[in-house]
C-alpha cells in the first residue's frame, strides 16, 4: 500500500481524525490501515462564504479550523497534544452556489433539484496539522493544505425518484443532498476524478502529501509550513480566540449530522482492524499511555469527587491563592492529605498553582472549576458530582455481579432492593431527594439549551414535560419558544421541592402538576418532552408510557426525546457505551440507538421522525402523531 512506508513513521505518534464521520473514518481505516483517534471538531461551520473567491478556498478554510479547533482543545480537555491533526471538509459546487447539508426535506429538494441533468464539481479541502511542544509549554503549529476536486454528472430526475430518495432519509447528513457510496450512488450518470473524494476523503491526494511530509519533511520546530495557496495564515491563536464562539450549535436544524457528544475520544479498534504484535516486543508509546489512563481513571475520579464534597472550589473562590496548610485548616484535614489532593486537581487542569503573597505555593480554581465545580455557577455540575459520588460509585463496585447477573446492584451498594427506582431509591428521605434533584437540575441546565433550540417549535402553544424535576429544562424551553408555555408533570416528591430550584428571573410560563406518568391523567398539550426518562426503563415499561402519550395525542402533536444516542454499529465514542453500564448497575434500563427509539415511537403512530446531534451532553428526536 502508498502508505505502509509512511505508517512505520507514524509509530509512537498520537494521530487525530477531526471529526466523527463514519465515511472518513472508513476510509482513513479500512483502505490504508492508518491508527488514529476520532475527535469530533466543536467548530459551528458558519463562515461566510461570500469571503472567499472559489469554493475549495471555503472548504479549504472550514477544514483548518476543524482541525486547529481539536488540537488547541486536546491539550486541555485530553491533557495532551496530538502530533498529527487531520481535518476535513466536503461541499457540492454547482453554478457557482456552494452545497453543504440541507436542513430540511425542501432544502434537499432543493438541492438535488438543482444538480438534476448537470454535471457539478465536489470538493474535499484537507489540513494536516503538526503540532509540536515547545520549551515554554507552548505549542507549535504548522499546516499542510491541499483540496480535491471531482467532477459529477447526475441524470436528469423525475418528482418521483427526487422524493422518493429524500424519503429514504440518505440526503440529511450529506454534502449537496446525496451520498454516491449508497442509494445516491443510482442518481449518478457519470463521475471524472477521484470517487472516494465524493464519498468524503481524498485517499490518492492524502497519500501524496503524507509521502511529501515524511520523506522531504519531518515532525520537528524546524519543519516549514506547506501551503497550496497565497492566502494569509489565519491559524493564529488570536485568529482562532476571536472567531471561535459557543462550543454549542445556536440553533440547530432538524436533520442528521456527522457529529457527536463533546466528551471523550476513543481509540477503539474498528472491526476488521488488527495488529500483531510479537509478545517480546516492545508496546507502543501511545498504547502503553491509553491503557494506563484507564487503569489510573478511578483515581481521577475519586480526586474529583473528594474535592468536592469537601469544599475545595468554593472555598479557593472566596479565598484564592491559599496555600495547603491554609486549606487543610479551613477543612479541618491533614497537610499532607491536602497537599496530595491538591496537586492531583492541579494535574487534572482543576486548579493551578502559583507563589502567593507570603512566597508559599497558592491555589486558585482554574476555568473548567469556575464554569462547572462552583456551588453558585449558572451551569454547575457539583450536584452531578456529588450524585456520582453518593450513589454511582458504590453500585459500580459491584459492577462484575451485575455483568454476571444481569440486574441492578441496589441491595448489594446500600443494604436494600430497589422494585421502584424513584420510589425506593430517589425519593426514600428528603436529603437524597433534594441531592437527586440536584444532579437533574444540573445536567438540565448545561444541555437545555441545545435541547430547546434543536428545532424549531414555534408551531406548538402548550408543551408537558414528564419526568421534568426541577422545572430547569422547561425553563430553557421558554426562553427559547416565545409563546410556548410548559406544564412539568412529575411525582409529587419532586413537586413539593421544586421552589429549591427555582430560577432568580423565572418565567411565569412554567407550571408544576403532580402525578405519576405510568398511572394518572396526563395534562393536555402540544408537544410532549422526554429528557432522560426513556433510558431508566426496559421496553415494555416504554411501550406503556408511549401508548398513554399516544393516547392523549391528537394528530400533528410532537414528541421530543432528549438521549445518550448509541451508535449504530455500538463503536466509536466511550460515553453512551459507559452509560450503558450505569443503567446496568442502577436500574432496569437501557442505552438506545436512535433507530431503535424509532422503531419505539413508529409502533404508536408517531413519524415524521428528525434527530438533531447537538454536540452537547444529549442529543434530541422529535416525532409527530399521524
Amino acid at each position: 500500500m502508498v502508505l505502509n512506508p509512511v505508517i512505520s513513521k507514524l509509530a509512537g505518534k498520537m494521530v487525530v481524525l477531526a471529526s466523527a464521520s463514519p465515511r472518513r473514518i472508513s476510509s482513513l481505516v479500512f483502505y490504508q490501515g492508518l491508527r488514529f483517534e476520532a475527535v469530533p471538531s466543536w467548530f459551528k461551520e458558519t463562515l461566510d462564504k461570500k469571503l472567499f473567491k472559489t469554493p475549495y478556498e471555503y472548504a479549504i478554510e472550514t477544514a483548518k479550523h476543524k482541525a486547529l479547533e481539536v488540537a488547541k482543545r486536546m491539550p486541555i480537555n485530553h491533557l495532551k497534544t496530538p502530533d498529527i491533526v487531520i481535518g476535513a471538509d466536503t461541499i457540492v459546487a454547482v453554478e457557482g452556489t456552494i452545497l453543504e447539508k440541507p436542513v430540511d426535506r425542501s432544502d434537499a429538494y432543493r438541492m438535488l433539484s438543482s444538480l438534476s441533468g448537470k454535471e457539478h464539481s465536489v470538493f474535499t479541502g484537507v489540513v494536516i496539522v503538526l503540532c509540536q511542544d515547545k520549551k515554554d509549554k507552548s505549542v507549535d503549529y504548522r499546516s499542510i493544505e491541499f483540496y480535491e476536486e471531482t467532477k459529477v454528472k447526475f441524470s436528469e430526475l423525475s418528482e418521483s425518484m427526487l422524493w422518493d430518495y429524500i424519503d429514504s432519509g440518505e440526503p440529511m447528513d450529506k454534502a449537496g443532498g446525496y451520498g454516491i457510496q449508497a442509494l445516491g450512488g443510482m442518481l449518478v450518470e457519470y463521475v471524472h476524478g477521484d470517487f472516494l473524494n465524493v464519498v468524503g476523503f481524498p485517499l490518492n491526494h492524502f497519500c501524496k502529501q503524507l509521502d511529501a511530509v515524511f520523506n522531504s519533511y519531518c515532525l520537528s520546530p524546524a519543519a516549514t509550513s506547506l501551503r497550496s495557496s497565497d492566502r494569509p495564515d489565519l491559524s493564529s491563536a488570536s485568529y482562532f480566540n476571536q472567531t471561535h464562539g459557543s462550543q454549542n450549535s445556536p440553533s440547530a436544524s432538524p436533520v442528521h449530522k456527522d457529529t457527536a457528544s463533546p466528551s471523550l475520544s476513543s481509540r477503539e479498534q474498528p472491526a476488521g482492524f488488527t495488529v500483531s504484535q510479537r509478545e517480546d516486543s516492545e508496546p507502543q508509546q501511545d498504547d502503553l499511555q491509553r491503557i494506563m489512563e484507564l487503569m489510573d481513571g478511578f483515581k481521577a475520579s475519586k480526586a474529583l469527587f473528594t474535592a468536592t464534597r469537601l469544599g475545595v472550589f468554593d472555598l479557593l473562590q472566596s479565598r484564592p491563592e491559599l496555600d495547603a496548610a491554609q486549606v487543610a485548616q479551613e477543612m479541618k484535614a491533614s497537610v499532607k492529605g491536602t497537599q496530595s489532593l491538591l496537586d492531583a486537581c492541579v494535574s487534572l487542569g482543576l486548579l493551578e498553582s502559583r507563589e502567593n503573597s507570603r512566597q508559599k505555593l497558592g491555589y486558585v480554581n482554574a476555568a473548567l472549576a469556575q464554569r462547572f465545580l462552583l456551588s453558585g455557577a449558572p451551569r454547575s455540575l457539583r450536584g452531578y458530582v456529588q450524585h456520582c459520588d453518593q450513589l454511582l460509585w458504590p453500585l459500580f463496585s459491584h459492577l462484575e455481579a451485575a455483568v454476571r447477573e444481569g440486574t441492578n446492584q441496589h441491595e448489594k451498594a446500600f443494604g436494600r432492593k430497589a422494585n421502584d427506582l424513584f420510589q425506593d431509591t430517589f425519593y426514600s428521605d428528603r436529603e437524597v431527594t433534594l441531592r437527586f434533584m440536584s444532579a437533574m437540575d444540573s445536567i438540565a441546565k448545561v444541555t437545555g439549551k441545545a435541547v430547546a433550540t434543536a428545532f424549531d417549535l414555534s408551531c406548538f402553544k402548550t408543551a408537558c414535560d414528564l419526568g421534568g424535576c426541577t422545572g430547569a429544562l422547561a425553563h430553557e424551553f421558554t426562553k427559547a419558544q416565545p409563546g410556548l408555555c410548559v406544564t412539568v408533570f412529575d411525582l409529587p416528591a419532586v413537586v413539593e421541592m421544586c421552589e429549591h430550584f427555582r430560577p432568580a428571573h423565572s418565567e411565569n410560563r412554567v407550571s408544576f402538576v403532580a402525578g405519576d406518568f405510568f398511572k394518572d391523567e396526563l395534562p393536555k398539550a402540544d408537544l410532549y418532552i422526554l429528557a432522560r426518562i426513556l433510558h431508566d426503563w426496559p421496553d415494555e415499561k416504554v411501550h406503556i408510557l408511549l401508548q398513554r402519550i399516544a393516547d392523549v395525542c391528537t394528530s400533528g402533536c410532537g414528541l421530543l426525546l432528549s438521549e445518550i444516542f448509541l451508535d449504530e454499529d455500538r463503536r466509536g465514542p466511550s460515553r453512551g457505551l459507559l452509560q450503558s453500564l450505569n443503567m446496568l448497575v442502577q436500574t432496569e434500563g437501557m442505552e438506545r440507538k436512535e433507530r431503535q427509539f424509532a422503531d419505539l415511537l413508529c409502533q404508536h403512530g408517531f413519524g415524521d421522525i428528525r434527530v438533531v446531534h447537538t454536540r452537547n451532553f444529549l442529543d434530541a428526536l422529535i416525532a409527530f402523531k399521524m
